[in-house]
């Protein structure tokens, strides 16, 4: 198995899968949209999703706009997250995490996961129901105070909102936040002082404008988008697209509604136990909206309610997700292998509580998995060894046949059949590493612990390119040696087009991630090794000349 064929392999392979899920993005089956579902009608308002009357039935209210208006703004700081709450509606509508800065030259310019500047992303909820006994995210909140901070020893931050009606409705949003955590927790207290009974559903979602292209890396596609979770149809992306396309209206008991990007997500997860309604809505100037309701839930006149509801903005720590809702862990997108993914992640974080640097973990790691699939290469070299030694026979089959396929084919055929070879035996070997290796791709670049993290000397940021390019110079050295170890192919042609491979992937590494060519590098290296103890122990190959 020469490197520089494995690596063609391998990018075939993955670039198949990305076309894949490019082609179903496009033109695969959209989620559906039924209204009979949900008993309401998701498009009659585009930005709310329904309004209801005190009877439960559907109302439409009058149309708004994404715009967002501005009143009192309440700073809310933790250990790990600041945040800014409009008292317009009570959204959220800043946050940022503190602990991840945008770049590592600008530690103290975190990361804004939620903003209502240009590329608008806000959380948000109310109630659907009448307007004059039951807010939204459009009505006005009252505030005790304008800024709240987690003290020290202080493991607990609420903060309230208070909003009343005319006809004796006071509803209290509340806003509770933990030491450490990136769990927004929201309680919504309905004291029903009117002579009437109370009607409405809790709603929750997420605004969000297309970011398009904007602050994509070109050479690592991820995905940004909506993303929905039931315990029947499991994860699901909802792209941009499909909004535009037509509005989800869908239900389901228990579920969460996201929105996720590269490293981070944020996700409603509505109270356990009910049966939510889910939709999207796609505004103007490429706004769009995924949420969730609840059932026409009645408060009687003279009593309270308290409606539950939970927002995880934050980064994609799969160890956290997996406690904080089932299923929220798969916003750590690796795709159709996740299967295969979630050991080899599993592996490097062993290896990281050992050294305690991701950039070691990922050199144990690629020792492993050569480890584990040694027998698989040793297989290939000797199928491809058996090969090499035929060589001169298939040379002289050529030049007795000449142009006379069909014969040469069937003379082919005889003489493996004869020598006991298989010619396929030394790919199979290759494909069924693939989707390992595949897997551990998407672990490098899905990973969040690795964003921003050091490895050794001039390696300070393993999710960024190699400042200097010494990891994609070496892998292109590396490739050079594993060429030199492998005889040339037959056809002219190709030995020199193989010539060329060294240098052109140097230069398509050079601007990838330095984590992913640094276990480049390290496999090269060990298959250089694997190479020459196989050559050498088996006789398998013989180094080409210079």
């Amino acid at each position: 198995m020469d490197n520089a064929r494995f690596v063609l392999i391998v990018f075939f392979f993955f670039l198949s899968i990305m076309l894949y899920q490019q082609w179903q993005a496009d033109y695969g089956p959209k989620p559906a949209a039924s209204s009979s579902q949900a008993g309401v009608s998701p498009a009659a308002n585009p930005d709310v999703p329904v309004s209801a009357d005190s009877a439960g039935s559907p109302e439409s209210t009058s149309a708004q706009t994404e715009n967002l208006i501005s009143r009192q703004r309440i700073l809310v700081k933790t250990d790990v997250v600041r945040m800014e709450i409009d008292t317009e509606g009570g959204d959220i509508r800043l946050l940022e995490l503190l602990d991840y800065p945008v770049a590592k030259d600008a530690p103290n310019s975190p990361v804004q996961l939620f903003t209502d500047k240009d590329l608008v992303f806000v959380a948000q909820n109310g109630f659907i129901g009448d307007e004059a006994t039951a807010p939204n995210h459009h009505s006005q909140w009252q505030a005790q105070a304008t800024s709240f901070a987690l003290a020290e020893g202080q493991n607990e931050l609420r903060v309230p909102l208070t909003w009343t009606s005319a006809q004796g409705v006071t509803v209290t949003k509340t806003y509770i936040l933990n030491r450490g955590s990136y769990d927004v927790h929201l309680e919504q207290q309905v004291a029903n002082n009117s002579p009437n009974p109370w009607t409405a559903r809790q709603y929750v979602q997420l605004q969000r404008k297309d970011p398009g292209d904007k602050n994509k890396d070109q050479m690592v596609r991820t995905y940004t988008g909506g993303v929905l979770y039931t315990p029947e149809d499991k994860y699901k992306k909802i792209t941009f697209k499909d909004m535009a396309g037509e509005n989800l209206d869908a239900k389901a008991k228990d579920g969460w509604i996201a929105m996720i990007q590269h490293y981070f997500v944020a996700a409603w997860i509505p109270h356990s136990g009910e049966e939510n309604g889910f939709y999207t809505k796609a505004l103007s100037d490429e706004h769009f909206v995924i949420g969730a309701y609840t059932p026409v839930l009645e408060v009687p006149a003279g009593g309270s309610k308290a409606f539950q509801a939970q927002l995880f903005a934050g980064p994609k720590l799969q160890r956290v997700l997996e406690a904080t809702a089932p299923g929220l862990e798969l916003t750590v997108d690796y795709g159709a292998l996740t299967i295969i993914a979630k050991p080899v992640f599993w592996l490097l974080e062993q290896f990281h509580k050992i050294f305690n640097n991701w950039g070691w973990a990922i050199i144990f790691v690629t020792l492993t998995l050569k480890a584990l699939f040694f027998r698989l290469s040793a297989a290939s070299y000797r199928s491809m060894a058996n090969m090499r030694k035929m060589q001169p026979k298939l040379a002289e089959l050529k030049e007795r046949f000449g142009g006379d396929k069909q014969k040469l084919n069937h003379a082919m055929m005889e003489m493996y059949r004869k020598e006991k070879v298989n010619p396929l035996g030394g790919c199979l070997p290759i494909l069924v590493q693939i989707p390992v290796f595949i897997s551990l791709y998407w672990v490098l670049i899905e990973t969040v612990e690795m964003r921003q993290a050091p490895f050794i000397g001039w390696l300070t940021d393993l999710s960024s390119k190699d400042p200097y390019f010494i990891l994609p110079l070496l892998m292109g050295v590396s490739m050079f040696i594993q060429q030199r170890l492998s005889p040339p192919p037959a056809d002219p042609l190709q030995a020199k087009i193989m010539q060329f491979f060294p240098v052109m992937f140097t230069g398509f590494f050079a601007f990838f991630p330095s984590g992913l060519v640094l276990y480049w590098v390290v496999n090269n290296v060990l298959s250089i090794l694997q190479q020459w103890y196989i050559n050498k122990t088996i006789g398998a190959a013989v180094p080409a000349k210079a």
